[in-house]
């Protein structure tokens, strides 16, 4: 008997849910449905057609491209074979995309389009191991005997019985490798996370227990599908429940689509919230009069209700009338807007998000839960939970997860979840894996009701020149709470004194040039922006100990990029390179 793993419950789900919608892609417009039936016989011709051209079980292969309903049946097809996929994100460069493919030894290559051929064609000779590359639908013609299109490699699966997947089902095991994340490499190159089978089960089934994940919910697909949460979201939770999973269009097209779908479950990163944040925030101020007065009022009773609501209680009496009021006057008008109508389960996570944004989303009878965790441990560490949740906090331990804080105050997890080590790396293995112990890198502290707070990131330490340890992160967070600003990078290792590198806001910084008078290609220069940096500076050192107060600041004439190395492809600050780039900015603040 087959052990319970992804691909084992997908075609279980197919055979009681035959034909119930399992995803859709829009097509001429029109949002079109593949149900489950047609979604796992769509992944078992994929796996025969790898075991034709030569996946053995242990094989591996590689997934570069935008969200789409190819990218996860390469994905689970591949681990039906006993194999194990290895997505890449669509902003690798080439010589980043060669080094993956060529570390995880991937036999074959999904490729979205011929923006990423080309990447690829450009590392051709560094890639011995690669046999075949394929291209996902609707794809541009490539004349190259390497490469097949998408018809042509499910074509191949004729070629094998399908009698072989089943018995390759049936051989995995639940220690068995079934998937590789790789890290977006912040301290270096990225490293390849191992996860089981019994990672992936476990793990997305007690985050459809958490999230109460039904059948009749849905998803819409959008962030990097190779990072671990989005494949929870897209991929392994609702293969668990029979969930649908909307695939967005493109990133430029997710505001639309989500309003076309209106999910009952959405996952943001903490930049999207924000922009929902400013955007929502933006339309509040233009309004006057009576309305304003109802949108004020409305705010201090949804901020109320879910205040009751985080603590597992149902507004009632005058509170629960007034609620009603508010919901029909505000949010049910408010919500469906931004496409929240219909959500029952919104997550943030990958990343910190401050306190004062969600509660600004908890007053409009949206409650934003923020999860902790890594690609090491499957994804969640921590999850504020539906009934028990705590702004400020990253929730308390998944459930079935063990954290404890260690001396230095590192977070240290133990649990089904945590993975099996690091591809081809013992050294950082056993750096990282001890006595079944995961050493995060996080520091943090535990409340006594056990509500995990992120106080830094150990390696992000700055040691001031006078022996203080000051973690960056909470001042970095408050700072870029401002409107104007975007990113916040706080530079004092071996210094001093604190400074901070700034970024103005794309969304904001056009608003304010206009209202001022001023240019945006020079704006980072003019008194009118250094006043207003310098405002949110002197109010934010009110928050903070002496030592941990930024003297100076430096406001630069771009933003950081993922292109120039500045950024991971999930958005962390690359600190080595900003201080690579930025060296003769820093070295300014510090001249006395």
């Amino acid at each position: 008997m087959a052990i319970d793993s992804i691909p084992a419950r997908l075609f279980k789900t197919a055979a009681s849910h035959p034909a119930a919608p399992g995803y859709f892609a829009k097509s001429g417009g029109e949002w079109k449905s593949t149900s489950w039936k047609e979604y796992a016989e769509q992944v078992r011709t994929a796996a025969r057609a790898m075991i034709a051209l030569g996946l053995e079980a242990g094989g591996t292969v590689c997934i570069l491209g935008f969200n789409r309903p190819e990218w996860v049946i390469f994905d689970v097809a591949c681990m039906c074979c006993g194999g194990a996929p290895a997505g890449i994100y669509t902003t690798c460069s080439p010589t980043e995309v060669q080094y993956i493919v060529d570390h995880a030894e991937a036999q074959l290559l999904l490729l979205e389009d011929k923006e990423q051929w080309d990447k690829v064609n450009a590392e051709r000779e560094r890639l011995p191991k690669l046999k075949h590359v394929v291209m996902m639908k609707d794809a541009e013609a490539i004349d190259d005997p390497w490469v097949m299109t998408w018809q042509q490699f499910m074509d191949k699966g004729k070629e094998v019985a399908a009698s072989e997947v089943e018995a390759r089902l049936e051989a995995l095991q639940e220690d068995q490798l079934a998937t590789f994340i790789y890290t977006s490499g912040t301290t270096g190159p990225p490293k390849g996370v191992m996860l089981s089978h019994k990672n992936l089960a476990w793990t997305s089934k007690v985050a459809a227990d958490v999230a109460d994940l039904r059948s009749t919910d849905c998803s819409l697909s959008y962030l990097p599908l190779s990072h671990i949460a989005e494949q929870v979201f897209t991929i392994h939770g609702p293969i668990t429940v029979g969930a649908s999973v909307y695939f967005a269009e493109s990133i430029a097209k997710v505001p639309d689509n989500l309003k076309e779908v209106q999910p009952t479950i959405f996952f943001a990163v903490p930049r999207i919230w924000e922009k929902f944040h400013a955007g929502i925030s933006g339309k509040m101020k233009d309004a006057t009069g009576v309305k304003a007065k109802l949108v004020s009022w409305a705010r201090g009773v949804g901020a109320q209700v879910s205040a009751l609501r985080t603590t597992g209680q149902e507004p009632s009496g005058l509170l629960g009338l007034q609620y009603k009021l508010a919901h029909k006057l505000i949010f049910s008008k408010l919500k469906p807007a931004v496409g929240l109508g219909r959500a029952k389960f919104c997550v943030t996570g990958a990343a910190p998000i401050s306190q004062e944004i969600m509660e600004f989303f908890a007053s409009l009878d949206i409650i934003v839960l923020e999860v902790y965790g890594q690609s090491e441990d499957c994804g969640p560490t921590s999850f504020n939970q539906p009934g028990r949740t705590r702004f400020g906090t990253v929730g308390p331990a998944y459930p079935g997860v063990d954290i404890k804080i260690a001396e230095d105050g590192e977070i240290l997890v133990q649990g089904p979840n945590v993975f099996l080590g690091y591809y081809k790396d013992q050294a950082a293995t056993d750096e990282t894996l001890i006595d079944g112990w995961l050493y995060s890198g996080d520091l943090g502290k535990l409340s006594k009701d056990g509500f995990l707070s992120i106080t830094g990131r150990k390696k992000e330490i700055i040691i001031t020149a006078g022996g203080k340890n000051i973690a960056p992160k909470n001042i970095e967070a408050a700072l870029k709470n401002a409107e104007l600003i975007n990113e916040a990078v706080v530079i004092g290792d071996r210094r001093k004194y604190l400074t901070a590198l700034v970024t103005l806001d794309p969304d904001a910084a056009p608003k304010f040039a206009a209202a001022h008078g001023l240019d945006v290609a020079t704006m980072h220069t003019a008194p009118p922006v250094l006043a207003e940096v310098q405002k949110t500076v002197d109010e934010i050192n009110q928050l903070f100990a002496r030592v941990e107060q930024v003297k100076k600041f430096s406001v630069l004439p771009r933003n950081l990029t993922v292109e120039d190395g500045e950024l991971t492809p999930t958005l962390k600050v690359k600190r080595r390179i900003v201080h690579e780039h930025f060296a003769a900015e820093i070295e300014a603040m510090y001249k006395e």
